[in-house]
């Protein structure tokens, strides 16, 4: 029984680990969400090229306002440019949601949009990072783009005015006896008004305020559990001279 379930273990992994990355080298995410001013930077980021169709529905702004010290009237000018429905300027106190709705999303790409705010949490700042990385032109998807984390997938490179247009360089590999194209690697093909350093820094800089939206007490979770080993050592030294204090006569 036990071997039975190894097996189908086994089995099921590669499965897994194709869906999980598409068969693409992860790039290492230079995440900090300790550095608020990077999370300030990606906050902007994402307003400007994310929120119009994914909302980030757990979220209100003012608790990004508090996070990285901005006050209230910063908020409304860097990050808060929607109306309600009444046409009055969305409150600071507001969750971070859109207007497109389910039914509009699949008729113009096809599918849902999903909200974003626990998607670091689910994919990972690395699969994040290479994912906005890794867009190239593909003539045979309906938006005229495809990715090499994502394949066949349904949303447009909204960042190629910033990074440029790349295209994939194929070669052949053979799989169990069959020849099969390949991406190699991605080249530029037409550039953006980024170089490729500003772009880098750019994407760090979103994924790392998607990290700290999936998870905006992680900081002081991390501060806390610093204290709480501080004080287990002061306590285990107490613990420890008080119990050779009660077993001085016996030993």
């Amino acid at each position: 029984m036990k071997k039975q379930i190894l097996i189908l273990i086994f089995s099921v992994l590669p499965t897994f680990a194709f869906a999980a990355g598409g068969g693409a080298q992860l790039e290492s995410a230079p995440i900090d969400t300790s550095d608020m001013e990077s999370v300030k930077r990606g906050a902007k980021h994402f307003i400007d090229y994310c929120l119009s169709c994914h909302a980030a529905s757990y979220m209100r702004y003012n608790r990004i306002a508090r996070d990285t010290g901005m006050t209230d009237a910063e908020l409304r000018e860097e990050l808060i440019f929607t109306t309600n429905a009444k046409g009055e300027p969305t409150k600071v106190g507001s969750l971070m949601k859109v207007a497109m709705t389910d039914d509009y999303a699949k008729t113009a790409f096809g599918t849902t949009v999903p909200d974003l705010t626990l998607t670091a949490r689910a994919r990972g700042a690395d699969w994040l990072y290479t994912y906005l990385k890794t867009f190239y032109v593909d003539p045979y998807r309906p938006t005229g783009m495809n990715n090499l984390v994502f394949p066949d997938v349904s949303m447009p490179n909204v960042l190629s005015s910033l990074q440029g247009l790349q295209k994939a360089v194929y070669k052949t590999e053979t799989r169990q006896g069959v020849e099969v194209e390949t991406v190699d690697r991605l080249e530029l093909a037409q550039p953006g008004s980024m170089t490729a350093e500003e772009f880098d820094v750019f994407v760090a800089d979103l994924v790392n305020f998607m990290v700290y939206l999936g998870e905006p007490v992680l900081n002081e979770r991390k501060s806390l559990g610093i204290k709480v080993l501080i004080f287990l050592v002061i306590f285990f030294v107490f613990a420890y001279l008080l119990k050779k204090e009660y077993w001085k006569d016996v030993h």
